[in-house]
């Protein structure tokens, strides 16, 4: 089956190294985040829908900074997909395998990367077009030497993961140095105290130290 992820999109994806996920509680904070993460390098951010306001928060980045790639993600059934799909958002992302969003997506053209743990999830996802995986959470599974086992298997049908869940700054260097690693996710990026209190050079000070370990990979 082809796959859900364009090329370009997995490139921008591969060359940010990282995507800031993000709660927005209130919309106009979107933009302020999105300028702080873009002006360092992190080119990419997810935006979950665990608030009332997230596809809201998603215009608002694609009207007021454009360049940033925005996704969408907790997206857990076929009417999650269809309101990121107004928002605008570029890709989707879920924290669980289930086959009837990914079809959702699949039918609304909306790149998806449904949640991964084991083999049995990956040959799921697989086999519904994902070539693009969630790995979660990824800090309660042994780590990048686990994904790389388990993803050995379906290297051949072009398997890239996102890890995401308790990742931090010091263990970033280990997660981008597996080969099966397109990017990974961080909340750490713009935590939700930091937003709450407005603090957009905190969080391009996180930024900057994520895209400098992200340029020391290249």
């Amino acid at each position: 089956m082809k796959s859900m992820w364009p090329d370009p999109l997995a490139e921008r994806l591969a060359r940010s190294g990282v995507v800031a996920v993000v709660t927005v509680e209130n919309p106009e904070d979107a933009a302020p985040i999105a300028r702080a993460l873009l002006a360092v390098g992190v080119g990419a951010i997810e935006l979950t829908f665990r608030t009332a306001r997230a596809a809201e928060a998603i215009r608002r980045i694609r009207a007021e900074v454009p360049e940033m790639l925005v996704g969408a993600g907790t997206l857990l059934n076929r009417a999650h997909v269809e309101t990121a799909i107004e928002a605008g958002a570029g890709f989707g992302v879920a924290p669980g395998c289930n086959p009837a969003t990914i079809a959702a997506a699949r039918e609304c053209g909306l790149p998806f990367a449904p949640g991964v743990m084991t083999p049995t999830d990956m040959e799921i996802a697989l086999e519904h077009g994902c070539r693009v995986l969630k790995y979660f959470p990824a800090s309660n599974l042994a780590g990048p030497s686990a994904l790389e086992t388990m993803a050995a298997p379906f290297a051949h049908l072009g398997a890239r993961f996102i890890p995401l869940g308790g990742i931090n700054l010091a263990s970033l260097p280990q997660w981008l140095a597996s080969p099966s690693v397109l990017c990974v996710g961080g909340s750490w990026l713009a935590p939700r105290e930091a937003i709450q209190r407005q603090d957009w050079a905190g969080l391009q000070r996180n930024a900057q130290q994520a895209a400098e370990v992200v340029r020391a990979r290249k």
